[in-house]
């Protein structure tokens, strides 16, 4: 399985992230689905989801915190992290469209944090799925951001965490 994460950017405002998963594209797709995967492996190493809720279907939301359980991540640690999707469109197994905000315990989107709208698309590759997601965000700005940020190396650990966990269920 390859774990490199392809990345650019496109119209200076989308970032696409690329990735083989060495996995079938239904078993991918219901990683992304189910609360009980998503606990398992979304978010960078360290972090662990101690909330996870989704109502799976348009118009539906996925609520969710991402807690720092690594001390050696020093002022990271016990930090939480509120996470917000409304799913917009679902088409199962191959593309899930969804806006993706910054949000507080209660679901309040944070306002001053950038939103993205995140199209994720499952290609079957006759075992092996091609996992692409495209992160459009309103401003050259709003990216810049988020990269700031970290994001790049968060989703690269939080797919290589979904990657190993791909190869638990799939020997």
């Amino acid at each position: 399985m390859s774990n490199n994460v392809i990345s650019r950017v496109e119209n200076d405002r989308v970032l696409v992230l690329e990735r083989i998963f060495d996995a079938p594209h239904d078993l991918v797709f219901r990683m992304f689905k189910e609360p009980e995967h998503l606990k398992r492996w979304w978010g960078p190493k360290g972090w662990e989801i101690p909330v996870c809720n989704i109502d799976f279907r348009p118009g539906g939301v996925w609520h969710y915190c991402m807690k720092c359980v690594d001390q050696n991540q020093g002022q990271f640690y016990g930090m939480e992290s509120w996470g917000k999707g409304v799913y917009k469109e679902i088409v199962e197994p191959e593309k899930i469209i969804y806006t993706d905000y910054f949000s507080d315990a209660e679901g309040n989107i944070n306002e001053s944090m950038p939103a993205s709208l995140i199209t994720m698309e499952f290609i079957d590759l006759g075992g092996k799925t091609k996992l692409v997601s495209r992160s459009e965000y309103a401003t050259v700005e709003a990216l810049k951001t988020v990269m700031d940020m970290g994001m790049l190396q968060g989703i690269t650990e939080t797919w290589n965490r979904l990657g190993e966990l791909l190869e638990s269920l799939n020997p």
